[in-house]
C-alpha cells in the first residue's frame, strides 16, 4: 500500500510540474504575442517605416520586427567610432591627450557647439570623443575620423562580427570610407549604415565587458550613460538610467541603448525614417514613436513577477 501511494505521489507530482511549465511557456507566448500585436499597431498607424530589435540581456528574450534590414544610423555609428578611438588608444596608436586644433575648415554645423569656438582652439583626443558621445558634436565626430578613419572602424566591427555596422562618410560628406566608395548604393545611407540587431549586440557585447576588456567596456557604457539627450526611448523614464544614443536627420529619428529597468537590462535599437513632414522638436512623431515603442519592450520582453 505504502509503495502505490508513493507511486502514486510521483504521478501527481510529475503532471503538476508538466502542466505548471507548460501553462508557463502558454503565458510567455501570449505575453509576446500581445507584444508583437501592440508594436505592429503602433506601427500601422505611424506615417514612416520602422525597424525595431530589442533583447533582455538578462533572460535572452529577443524580439524583431525588420531588424535584420539594413537602416541609415545617423548619429548612432557614433557608438562604433567611439569603440575605434577607444581601441586605438588600448593599443598604443594614439594616446587620450593628443592635441587637436580647431580650424574653420573644420566646423560643421548641426549637433555640436564646436562650430561656435574660435579658430585655434586646441583640445584633446578625449575632449573630442567626449562631446561626440555626450553631445552628439558632429565638429569632433569628424575631428576623430581624422585620426582613427572609417576604415579602422569598419575593420573593427569586422573583429566583432558586427559585419552590417559601417562608418561610410564623415559628418557632411568627405573622407569616404573604402566601402562607400566602391559601392554607390551606400552612398544613400549618409554617415553611415547598420541593422537594428547588430546595434543591439554591439551593445550587449559593450555590457558584457567584451569589447577591448571589461574595464574599457564599462568605461565607454559610462560615457554612453552620459550622453544628454532622451527625447526617444525611455524619455518618459525619468527615475531610470538609461545609456543610450540617439541620431537625427530631417526625416528620421532613432535611438539605440540600454534601459536599467526593474524587469532586466533591456537593449534595444529602433529606427523611424521617410517621415513626411520635417519637424525640428522633441513632438517630433519619430521621437513619440520611439518613446511608445520602449515602452511596450520593457512590458513585453521584461522578467515576468
Amino acid at each position: 500500500m505504502n509503495k502505490l501511494f508513493a507511486i502514486f505521489l510521483c504521478y501527481v507530482f510529475f503532471l503538476s510540474t508538466n502542466v505548471g511549465a507548460q501553462t508557463k511557456t502558454n503565458t510567455d507566448a501570449e505575453r509576446l504575442a500581445r507584444m508583437d500585436a501592440q508594436i505592429k499597431s503602433e506601427i500601422a498607424n505611424f506615417k514612416g517605416k520602422v525597424w525595431v530589435y530589442a533583447k533582455n540581456l538578462d533572460t535572452g528574450e529577443t524580439y524583431s520586427y525588420k531588424g535584420e534590414e539594413r537602416v541609415r544610423t545617423a548619429s548612432t555609428i557614433k557608438v562604433a567610432i567611439m569603440v575605434e578611438a577607444y581601441a586605438q588608444v588600448a593599443e598604443g596608436k594614439i594616446r587620450w591627450t593628443d592635441e587637436i586644433v580647431l580650424t574653420k575648415e573644420k566646423k560643421i554645423g548641426g549637433a555640436g557647439i564646436l562650430f561656435e569656438f574660435s579658430d585655434g582652439l586646441k583640445l584633446t583626443l578625449r575632449d573630442a570623443v567626449n562631446l561626440m558621445i555626450t553631445i552628439s558634436d558632429n565638429t569632433a565626430t569628424n575631428l576623430v575620423l581624422d585620426i582613427i578613419t572609417s576604415d579602422a572602424v569598419n575593420a573593427r566591427m569586422d573583429t566583432l562580427g558586427l559585419k552590417n555596422i559601417r562608418s561610410l562618410n564623415k559628418v557632411g560628406g568627405g573622407a569616404p570610407s573604402k566601402i562607400a566608395s566602391s559601392n554607390p548604393t551606400l552612398r544613400l545611407y549618409g554617415i553611415g549604415t547598420a541593422t537594428p540587431k547588430e546595434m543591439v549586440l554591439l551593445l550587449e557585447k559593450l555590457e558584457n565587458g567584451e569589447v577591448i576588456n571589461p574595464d574599457t567596456s564599462k568605461e565607454m557604457i559610462a560615457l554612453i550613460k552620459r550622453q544628454q539627450f532622451h527625447d526617444g526611448i525611455g524619455r518618459t523614464l525619468l527615475d531610470t538610467t538609461i545609456a543610450s544614443k540617439p541620431g537625427a536627420l530631417d526625416r528620421l529619428r532613432s535611438d539605440i541603448g540600454i534601459i536599467y529597468t526593474k524587469q532586466g537590462r533591456i537593449a534595444m535599437a529602433i529606427t523611424t525614417d521617410e517621415m513626411p513632414e520635417i519637424i525640428w522638436t522633441e513632438e517630433n512623431p519619430g521621437l513619440l514613436m520611439l518613446s511608445k515603442l520602449s515602452l511596450i519592450l520593457i512590458e513585453g520582453l521584461g522578467k515576468q513577477p
